[in-house]
């Protein structure tokens, strides 16, 4: 499995360096894992849009507003509901031909939420699936009701995985509150950050990279026996 980190990259560039990566894989590639931590964006799943659905009216905020936080909207063609994904989040692409693994969409996607789940379970969490709930769970440090800190979304086109995972590390919260998350009403969104307590830069900046490795270690674990780094990319 060929692992290539974006670093910080705008939503739809990266969507097109996956579309890229789905293309060499098809072709007969290794398999990639492609992660990157986005610019502000709020995207909706493939059965909603913009305008007009219901998956819309979970957009709270007004476009001027939306503006004014330097916040994007897309049109993604991802399963799932409405998210976000800024800055502070881990967010991993798996690119993998399911029928190499012998999966199924619903077995692969467990596959995805269990790897997620060891991954916070190297960070000292205790994380969990949600009955009726897509995504991963952890008890809020605060109400201590069921809080989301990962959410999944994927696509499977020609047998082979678009889109994925993001992870909560730390994540300005106050985004969320632009939109009603996955559709979830009154569910609440919390971050590793905030689960573990880290206040000062220099733990965010840690705990991202720790973060960030583990869950690559988990993915690759799951899905290949070996992986190859290759360096920082930059393409916009």
């Amino acid at each position: 499995m060929l692992v290539t980190d974006l670093g910080q990259l705008a939503y739809r560039p990266a969507w097109e360096l996956q579309e890229q990566a789905h293309a060499r894989v098809l072709a007969g590639g290794e398999e990639e894992l492609l992660l990157v931590e986005h610019l502000p964006v709020i995207t909706l799943g493939r059965r909603g849009s913009v305008e007009g659905s219901e998956m819309a009216r979970n957009l709270l905020a007004s476009p001027e507003s939306l503006a004014a936080a330097g916040v994007e909207v897309v049109q993604s063609d991802r399963g799932g509901d409405i998210t976000f994904h800024g800055p502070g989040q881990v967010v991993a692409y798996p690119i993998v031909r399911l029928n190499d693994h012998r999966m199924s969409v619903g077995a692969y996607v467990r596959r995805l939420e269990q790897a997620v789940i060891d991954t916070f379970a190297d960070l000292r969490i205790s994380a969990r699936r949600e009955e009726g709930a897509v995504g991963i769970w952890v008890d809020d440090a605060t109400s201590g009701q069921a809080a989301k800190i990962c959410a999944v979304g994927v696509r499977i086109k020609r047998g082979i995985s678009l889109h994925g995972i993001a992870l909560n590390v730390t994540t300005d919260l106050d985004y969320f509150n632009l939109i009603v998350p996955c559709g979830l009403a009154g569910r609440p969104v919390t971050s590793v950050r905030h689960v573990l307590g880290s206040n000062t830069t220099a733990d965010a900046i840690a705990l991202f990279a720790e973060a960030r490795n583990a869950l690559t270690r988990r993915l690759v674990q799951t899905f290949a026996h070996k992986a190859t780094s290759v360096a920082h990319t930059d393409d916009a």
